[in-house]
């Protein structure tokens, strides 16, 4: 199973600091998401993280930066991608760029091939996001009988609330809230999410 973090939205003290020390803590998808940012506030942070964990970034926004720093992938939001096309995707993916997106209906899965993965939620009631409450019944299980796109759960993920995504039959985790809401304990949240990541998955 996948851990992806998300960047908090907003700018946090020491934030290069932080990421740099979740990647040496074995972090290995690091989403840039900052809708407020200009690019050049969203390169500055890229500046500030060690070169070799480029290959780790993904960018919500202003993804013009990937050339410019070697990133090779690319997080489409709803609205990004509803200006955007097939043809586009495909020539990126042909370009190198592995593509993943946001969805609020699962419907729309068999229509996202060319997307690695894409983001699903909220399962859980968020974390970040106070009153942003969970749009799922309590015994829902994804129902996925095709490789493409991996489905990665969304909203009020901690390292308690994995054990339900197991059942759930989720791809992946996503987190934002139990990894930025304490920044001073950023590192230990995210090794204490790690750890249950194996003890969970190793039998699929």
């Amino acid at each position: 199973m996948k851990l992806v973090v998300i960047s908090n939205p907003d700018t946090v003290v020491d934030e290069s600091i932080i990421i740099n020390n979740l990647f040496k803590s074995g972090l290995k998808y690091f989403h840039i998401r900052k809708p407020n940012h200009n690019a050049i506030q969203v390169s500055k942070l890229i500046e500030e993280i060690h070169p070799q964990y480029y290959s780790y970034i993904s960018l919500h926004q202003h993804h013009q930066l990937a050339k410019e720093f070697g990133i090779k992938r690319l997080h489409y939001t709803e609205q990004a991608r509803s200006e955007s096309d097939i043809q586009k995707w495909q020539a990126q993916i042909d370009a190198g760029y592995s593509l993943s997106t946001s969805i609020h209906s699962l419907t729309l899965l068999p229509t996202f091939t060319l997307f690695d993965y894409v983001f699903y939620g909220p399962i859980f009631n968020s974390i970040s996001k106070p009153g942003y409450q969970s749009n799922v019944p309590a015994d829902f299980k994804l129902d996925k009988d095709y490789p493409k796109p991996d489905v990665f759960a969304l909203g009020g993920v901690d390292a308690s609330s994995l054990r339900k995504l197991k059942a759930m039959n989720f791809d992946g985790a996503t987190v934002l809230g139990a990894i930025w809401n304490e920044p001073d304990k950023a590192i230990t949240n995210f090794k204490r999410l790690k750890e249950n990541l194996p003890v969970l998955y190793a039998k699929q």
